[in-house]
């Protein structure tokens, strides 16, 4: 994963106070915009360097704090720290949270150093939100140019709102994901790619939840390496640098 100068931390004023959002520039200083929204455990090392990977494609990267009001935790990645996270997760305002989100994506398109167009992309309680922001976003005209969902993990009870993502999507899952069964996966994918020609929906055999995440409880490298190819190129072509 590619490293580059410490992000510019921002204040995004919202409901009830200001969620920081760290900024993560491409070398050129501007380019499209990408938010990018974290796992359950937090904006993580793991999240950030993402962030970085993805600035070096040359995107302009913003990167919510969604966990604010909860005063901004950051739990281990792994097994010891699930238990903390889910607790997190029991704690979290899903309604509010998409309200921070929806105001992270206007924040971002805001931005000067912004040019062109503007997408969404999660990994798993990320990956869920990004749709719901995209829906959400969707309502008020202001639909994100492309959405990219890691496994998302609230997409189960989210599909009734899949007629109000529109934008073009790709969707990534491993097929022996312990959260999400198979099943369910292709209830996902049937619903997502109703009504909307431009879905892209990979699966990836033997691999877990959260594959793409470097923690060895995680981590299937083929299938996080193959992901992430093709995030690469398909975001090269919605969101051209």
């Amino acid at each position: 994963m590619a490293h580059t100068s410490s992000p510019e931390v921002l204040s995004i004023e919202v409901d009830g106070g200001s969620m920081p959002a760290d900024l993560h520039l491409p070398g050129s200083g501007d380019g499209p915009g990408i938010v990018l929204y974290q796992e359950i455990f937090g904006v993580t090392d793991y999240i950030s360097s993402r962030a970085r990977d993805l600035a070096a494609l040359g995107y302009v990267v913003l990167v919510p704090h969604l966990y604010w009001r909860l005063g901004d935790p950051v739990v281990e990645e792994g097994g010891d720290g699930l238990p903390q996270a889910m607790e997190l997760m029991s704690r979290f305002d899903w309604e509010q949270g998409v309200k921070d989100g929806v105001a992270a994506l206007e924040a971002l398109r805001a931005r000067p150093e912004v040019r062109g167009p503007v997408g969404v992309l999660g990994f798993c309680f990320g990956g869920g939100m990004a749709f719901n922001v995209a829906a959400a976003a969707g309502a008020d005209g202001a639909v994100p140019d492309a959405l990219v969902s890691y496994y998302g993990s609230a997409l189960p009870t989210l599909l009734g709102m899949a007629p109000r993502v529109t934008s073009p999507s790709l969707h990534h899952f491993g097929l022996a994901d312990d959260y999400i069964p198979v099943e369910t996966i292709r209830e996902i994918e049937a619903a997502v790619t109703a009504g909307n020609d431009d879905v892209t929906f990979l699966t990836y055999e033997g691999a877990g939840h959260a594959f793409d995440n470097p923690s060895p409880l995680f981590h299937h490298a083929k299938a996080s390496g193959q992901a992430w190819v093709a995030t690469e190129s398909w975001l090269l072509e919605k969101l051209p640098v």
